[in-house]
């Protein structure tokens, strides 16, 4: 289970989705009238930061979410899904994939609008790349949102699956030491020596004939 040492850091992820999520409903009211549209720019100024926010743990699963994803299926059992402590989390992972997939085509058109823009000159790059990583934020808020409510059920999910596995493996592994100190060199006792046979009696005198 190599993928065990993922699952906090897709934990971490998720709460911060969410806590930029949180952030930005705490004040976005602040910034409309009572009809709710925008009074000024700081609206659009609150939801590009919201998405920046959003998009750097977006980067954490895209970069841990399919080792530990592909891990938490194999493990999982089919009772799993049907009735148990995580039952409920594995069926929150319906789609989980597509919303990964998806948000790896927006990190994979950002690379190439990168490689187009490294023969612009050096002043205008940093421009061009700043509304870029506007436009590819915003793209990917969409799939943000949705690992954020994901994501902590395959977080969750892992974690069982992995405390899980180690409590049977407890069992073995004791019975696998305790096998191996019995066979151990140092451990293997010498066979008793048989006891002597005791001596036979003495034979009886012979009676001579008179």
């Amino acid at each position: 289970m190599a993928w065990r040492q993922h699952i906090p850091a897709l934990a971490a992820a998720a709460a911060g989705i969410r806590q930029a999520s949180d952030d930005w409903d705490a004040v976005s009211d602040s910034f409309c009238d009572r009809d709710g549209w925008p009074i000024d720019g700081s609206y659009d100024d609150g939801k590009v930061k919201r998405d920046a926010e959003a998009w750097k743990h977006v980067e954490v699963f895209l970069t841990h979410g399919p080792e530990v994803l592909a891990g938490v299926r194999a493990a999982a059992s089919g009772t799993d899904y049907v009735d148990g402590p995580i039952s409920e989390d594995l069926r929150r992972l319906r789609g989980i994939d597509t919303n990964l997939e998806r948000a790896g085509q927006i990190r994979h058109e950002w690379d190439d609008v990168l490689a187009l823009m490294d023969a612009s000159q050096p002043g205008s790059r940093e421009l061009y790349v700043s509304r870029a990583e506007e436009i590819r934020n915003a793209d990917g808020w969409h799939y943000a949102d949705e690992l954020s409510y994901q994501g902590p059920a395959l977080a969750r999910a892992g974690d069982y699956l992995v405390r899980r596995a180690d409590t049977d493996q407890s069992p073995q592994t004791e019975r696998t030491q305790v096998a191996l100190a019995r066979s151990a060199p140092g451990n293997r006792s010498t066979p008793a020596a048989s006891p002597p046979a005791p001596p036979a009696p003495n034979p009886p005198p012979a009676h001579r004939s008179r």
